[in-house]
């Protein structure tokens, strides 16, 4: 049987929607073309910047979301899996206060190849640092809410595990999602070039070693506006460790091929997680 084969979307996107959206369709087209069946997108990819994801979904008519709308007809058009990076999303309780809109969620959906979303996982840990770039500060808690629940899907390559961008230096997340049978990590991203550079390998690496799974990293790449850089990059890790197939800078589309025999032979010969004695320090 042949290995299904998934995709990560680079991007460099900017505050314009329509743009952005034109440029993932002609992105998730060539991955679905190259054989994908499952594609990840990056963080903000429709729109670049939290106050600009506040102001934007302040917008949107009761009960409708544009962004949501076009990722499903894009997954049902393409037969195509879509992981839809990230998007400003408001909860249930927010909708029904109908209170004005001051921060949001930034959500990583699935979407089926039907055009269903199957998923939805608010980002728990949000970007409030200080970086030695031209932007220097960055508070997403400024414009974002923070989620709480991690999420796993059965999908056609494997069981799911959803995370974004500054979650990846949070092993404890990964590890519950490996808990709840996760093959596979989604990573959208949008790492600071500075970032990037020092950090975002040996991360993304260790993700997938210690949990031998895929890690499937779609960062952005490339120069936003005045201040705002990403380091690109994007790449599909394998449980091993080894960078199957990785991006520079720009946009772009990596495909590789996800072997679900080879993971489970390689967990059967290192059974690393029925190893673990994380109750001798407190843990679970």
């Amino acid at each position: 049987m042949t290995s299904p084969q998934v995709a990560v979307i680079q991007m460099v996107s900017t505050e314009s929607v329509s743009d952005n959206l034109q440029a993932a369709y002609r992105l998730l087209s060539d991955a679905r073309q190259r054989g994908a069946v499952l594609a990840v997108l990056p963080e903000n990819f429709a729109l670049f910047g939290g106050k600009a994801a506040v102001s934007w979904l302040a917008t949107q008519p009761a009960g409708s979301h544009a962004i949501n709308e076009w990722l499903s007809d894009a997954a049902k058009t393409l037969g195509l899996w879509i992981v839809g990076g990230t998007v400003p999303w408001l909860s249930d309780e927010q909708r029904a206060a109908q209170a004005p809109v001051t921060r949001v969620y930034s959500a990583s959906q699935v979407f089926d190849a039907d055009g269903r979303c199957v998923a939805r996982y608010c980002k728990m840990h949000l970007f409030d640092v200080d970086v030695a770039d031209a932007h220097g500060r960055y508070r997403e808690s400024d414009d974002f809410l923070q989620g709480d629940v991690p999420v796993v899907i059965d999908t056609p390559v494997g069981r799911l595990g959803l995370a974004i961008c500054y979650d990846l230096r949070f092993p404890e997340l990964f590890r519950a999602l490996r808990a709840n049978g996760a093959e596979l990590f989604s990573l959208p991203s949008a790492f600071t070039r500075v970032t990037t550079e020092a950090h975002w390998w040996p991360l993304i690496r260790a993700r997938a070693i210690e949990n031998q799974c895929y890690v499937l990293a779609a960062n952005q790449g490339g120069q936003h506006n005045d201040t705002r850089e990403t380091g690109g990059q994007s790449a599909i890790i394998s449980p091993w460790g080894d960078a199957l197939v990785q991006c520079q800078s720009g946009e772009s589309v990596c495909v590789a091929a996800i072997d679900r025999t080879a993971l489970l032979e390689m967990r059967h010969r290192m059974p690393v997680h029925e190893h673990r004695r994380a109750h001798l320090f407190g843990g679970d």
